[in-house]
């Protein structure tokens, strides 16, 4: 069976989430139908405000949907979010007085999984991001770009079936940002995990997507989604050919900004 032929490993269809704040409703999002097939990689971008981190929510189970369905994996292969889930934020969010291998480790803690065979995978984590030597390190003693390779191991340790990743390179410098693009598609394949990530970067989005949804905002809706066709596996030089500019192009369109 092809990728392509594969049951959606993620399913969204319909969704749509109201907050309400006292008397008042706020609309986060609407119209949100997406399917991710187990393995991608999928860019979610857009601006500020359009709603992308809410969905990230809802997968986690941490806000529920108003309206529409929400379904990851099936009756054969439950889900279980506290379980399945891994998450980096836009900072590593690492606890200072915890060295980068207890730091990887505390997800397996928490869960209560057996400690010996979490340690070497957290070993084994830190080897693959590119931390060997900086196991017992304090996270004070690393700079941004290294803080959010650890924050990605520590996503990892408990091995989860998804990986939810909101904005993790935001607030990094341009150059340490494209160093980590390429990282993560490194890290991406080596761990075969299905990936949502969320950015305000057209151009990251479609570097890291093997399919892009674009949100828009007001109101905050899914515009779009497309599978993203450029030569695996992906260099720095995919940005200046011909396809990587009309995909680019075809996003600012659908926001506006063309």
């Amino acid at each position: 069976m092809s990728k392509m032929d594969q049951e959606p490993f993620v399913k969204l269809e319909g969704v749509k989430k109201i907050f309400k704040v006292g008397d008042k409703e706020f609309l986060a999002v609407q119209d949100v139908t997406l399917d991710v097939r187990e393995g991608e990689l999928v860019s979610i971008v857009g601006p500020s405000g359009c709603g992308k981190s809410t969905i990230l929510s809802i997968l986690s189970e941490l806000h529920p949907a108003t309206e529409g369905k929400v379904q990851i994996g099936n009756e054969m292969s439950p889900f279980t979010p506290g379980k399945d889930i891994g998450m980096v934020f836009q900072k590593a969010l690492l606890l200072k007085w915890r060295t980068i291998s207890d730091n990887v480790l505390l997800p397996a803690e928490i869960l209560g999984l057996p400690i010996k065979e979490s340690r070497e995978r957290a070993r084994d984590l830190i080897e693959m991001v590119g931390l060997g030597k900086f196991a017992d390190a304090f996270p004070q003693q690393l700079s941004g770009g290294m803080q959010q390779r650890a924050s990605i191991a520590r996503a990892l340790v408990h091995d989860p079936r998804l990986i939810l990743m909101d904005e993790p390179f935001g607030a990094l410098d341009a150059l340490t940002r494209e160093r980590m693009n390429l990282e993560l598609l490194r890290i991406w394949k080596e761990s075969r995990k299905t990936i949502l990530f969320v950015t305000h970067g057209i151009q990251e989005a479609v570097f890291l997507g093997s399919q892009v949804a674009v949100m828009t905002s007001g109101p905050a809706r899914m515009a779009a989604h497309f599978d993203i066709d450029l030569p695996e596996p992906r260099t720095l030089d995919v940005k200046t050919t011909e396809k990587f500019g009309a995909y680019t192009k075809e996003i600012y369109h659908l926001l506006g900004m063309d």
